[in-house]
């Protein structure tokens, strides 16, 4: 059972039901009661939520799906109050003749990855708690998941990465970079399977990006996953229900830079 504490932070696997529904209800707050992201920033408030950090959340509307009773949960709980501040899902496929299975797959063609020989785990709803912007948390909750990933013997990372926001061209500059430099494989290439994508790298092919805007537009979460080594599907998904965009990526344990490799293994020791 993952368990694993860095200062004031713990992060564990969910034991209970009730763990279960306290990550629901965190990423019903960071996702869709005032339209924030994967990582507080803040979209459009819709309401004024209320939960307070170090309290427990007292909104009983819950982020739920079919998916959550396949997953392992981790949460991220602050010491010694166990306030929830972050939470992530981990849906482990023995083999790409799996990937069917996941929640990606149902906004994208990736029939491609069935030869993928390795184990997958899939990772999905990684939020933090709007108020929460200790860096320590971050550090602890990739920790954590290079340990699962180490310990379940994992070679493909992946999942869907959401941009704020469905206007395209907010997000021009990070598809371009995206473009340039991060499109998948051809051997593992996502094609688009969703009713209405943004087919950025058709559109932005030979731009040449600015990359401090790249960067700035870019979601943390997708960052991290580049630093990684990571790549994209060449169309991003519309997701009118969450008010977001997102696109296919997928990091190759074996291909992580191994300077980024030993930072990980350090936050997971």
């Amino acid at each position: 059972m993952l368990s694993l504490s860095k200062g004031r932070y713990t992060a564990r696997e969910a034991t209970c039901p009730a763990d279960v529904a306290r990550a629901q209800r965190l990423r019903h707050l960071a996702f869709r009661a005032g339209r924030h992201d994967a990582h507080g920033a803040a979209g459009l408030p819709a309401r004024t939520p209320r939960d307070m950090p170090g309290g427990t959340l007292q909104d009983d509307a819950l982020d739920a799906d079919a998916f959550d009773s396949l997953c392992t949960h981790v949460l991220v709980e602050e010491a010694p109050s166990g306030a929830l501040v972050a939470c992530f899902r981990l849906l482990p496929l023995s083999g790409g003749h799996e990937i069917a299975r996941s929640y990606s797959a149902q906004f994208y063609d990736l029939s491609a990855l069935a030869g993928f020989r390795g184990r997958l785990v899939e990772v999905g709803r990684f939020c933090l708690h709007p108020d929460s912007h200790d860096p320590d948390i971050l550090r602890l909750a990739w920790g954590a998941m290079t340990a699962w990933v180490d310990r379940e013997g994992v070679e493909l990372l992946f999942g869907c990465s959401s941009f704020l926001g469905i206007e395209a061209e907010a997000h021009a500059e990070a598809f371009a970079l995206l473009t340039a430099r991060h499109l998948a494989p051809r051997r593992w290439w996502p094609r688009a399977k969703a009713p209405e994508v943004v087919r950025f790298a058709r559109r932005l092919a030979g731009r040449t990006p600015d990359l401090k805007r790249a960067m700035q537009s870019m979601p943390p979460l997708l960052r991290t996953y580049l630093a990684m080594g990571g790549w994209v599907s060449d169309h991003a998904v519309v997701d009118r229900d969450l008010g977001t965009m997102h696109v296919f990526t997928g990091v190759e344990i074996g291909k992580v830079p191994p300077a980024r490799a030993r930072l990980l293994r350090a936050l997971a020791s």
